[in-house]
């Protein structure tokens, strides 16, 4: 009864924030981009479905060998723990995606999965930014510029509301600082 109580919460505020996000996210997305934007969008949303951190964890342990273990352990870690959370909230609030309910937005690149909250991409490029920046700092000029298109590439393409990203960012961060602090 508890659970049905809070779902129906979620669901009503999502709604009613979805509503308030609707206008702006149809302009975003209806921006008229040339071909090689919206390309260069959908290959940093497909290289944030974890091809792009994976590769650099790769590249990590090539470069720096056994050294690199902890940093790449770490991002494991914090990025197992923001599967878990993401995909219970999504499962929670059930939130569909902006262009499945908004007939103005279109859906530019296919998603993952059903639910649009929190975004999961934001999320674990957030994670893994901080989280590979707090080992190798001057790594920050390749994982910034790279979350920060990744996180873009959500709203254009239709995929997700502002806010789902904002959450998604926020939760990002908030695991790797407890991570961090932790391990």
């Amino acid at each position: 009864m508890q659970r049905d109580r809070l779902s129906l919460a979620a669901h009503h505020g999502l709604n009613r924030l979805a509503a308030c996000e609707h206008a702006w996210l149809a302009r975003m997305n209806g921006v008229r981009l040339p071909d090689w934007e919206v390309g260069l969008l959908r290959l940093a949303s497909r290289l944030g479905d974890g091809v792009f951190w994976y590769a650099l964890m790769g590249a990590l342990i090539a470069w720096h060998g056994l050294d690199a273990l902890p940093a790449v352990l770490h991002m494991i870690v914090a990025g197992l723990t923001g599967t878990l959370i993401y995909k219970w909230l999504k499962g929670a609030t059930e939130r569909p995606r902006p262009y499945q309910v908004c007939p103005t937005i279109c859906c530019l690149s296919a998603p993952l999965d059903r639910f649009s909250f929190p975004s999961g991409h934001t999320l674990h490029a957030v994670v893994f930014s901080l989280v590979v920046t707090a080992y190798y700092p001057p790594l920050g000029w390749l994982v910034w510029p790279f979350t920060a298109l990744v996180a873009a590439s959500r709203l254009v393409l239709g995929l997700h509301y502002v806010s789902d990203v904002a959450v998604g960012a926020l939760l990002g961060g908030t695991i790797a600082a407890l991570t961090l602090a932790l391990l």
